[in-house]
């Protein structure tokens, strides 16, 4: 090919209607997941709203100090907040592996990949199982959707029938919608370790899907950061 022929071509690619450069420069399928980030992030935000609402215009409300003031297992009352504090480091260390995890996919250390993945799933699932565990208790002791606990716990949290009515189905509500953004992260991430065991990313010659994995994990932890501090401090 002659070099005047070259420079055309080079005069058609930079010419005015070949769109200049992106102001973007995003992968299509990164972008995407931040679209679907920013969509959840509104359902979230609905429903913390809500929330906040139903509990400003209440004279009274369970108190979360009193609610939560169990460890599962060990003992029921005591230690307020300890069992949820236990869950919200947990959730904050497998984001900590996640970043790990990138990092290591931008390298292309598939050994680490897999490593630090594996350190994600396990804490992700066992925060579902701590979550479990505090259901399992808040059940026994009265709390569940549509129903209200007995008088006995009723006069130890304070709130009237109608407040701990509506905190109940609303901590219900949004800690099992957020529980289950957890389990499918976890099965993704799952689905995506096989994926660098089985070298498709070393073929394809990028971990970009472990970093938009990442993204959505991230997303999660960042969630249940408002959501403890709406049910659990406030």
């Amino acid at each position: 090919m002659s070099t005047t022929t070259v420079s055309k071509l080079d005069e058609i690619k930079t010419g005015p209607w070949d769109g200049g450069t992106s102001p973007v420069n995003v992968e299509y399928g990164k972008l995407m997941m931040w679209f679907f980030l920013l969509s959840d992030a509104f359902t979230f935000s609905a429903f913390l709203i809500y929330y906040g609402a139903q509990r400003f215009s209440k004279l009274t409300w369970p108190d979360p100090d009193k609610v939560f003031q169990s460890v599962p297992g060990v003992t029921d009352s005591g230690y307020p907040l300890v069992f949820v504090g236990i869950m919200t480091f947990i959730l904050i260390m497998s984001s900590v592996t996640m970043v790990l995890a990138v990092e290591a996919g931008h390298r292309k250390a598939k050994g680490e990949v897999i490593k630090y993945m594996i350190w994600t799933i396990i804490g992700g699932f066992a925060f579902l199982g701590c979550q479990a565990l505090e259901w399992t208790h808040l059940h026994h002791e009265g709390f569940w959707w549509g129903s209200i606990p007995h008088e006995e716990v009723l006069e130890k949290i304070g709130g009237d029938h109608v407040s701990v009515l509506q905190f109940a189905n609303l901590f219900f509500t949004i800690t099992g919608f957020h529980g289950f953004h957890v389990f499918s992260g976890v099965i993704i991430n799952i689905i995506i370790l096989f994926m660098v065991i089985g070298n498709v990313f070393e073929k394809r010659g990028s971990y970009l899907m472990v970093e938009k994995v990442g993204l959505y994990w991230h997303f999660v932890d960042l969630v249940w950061v408002f959501v403890f501090t709406f049910f659990y401090l406030v």
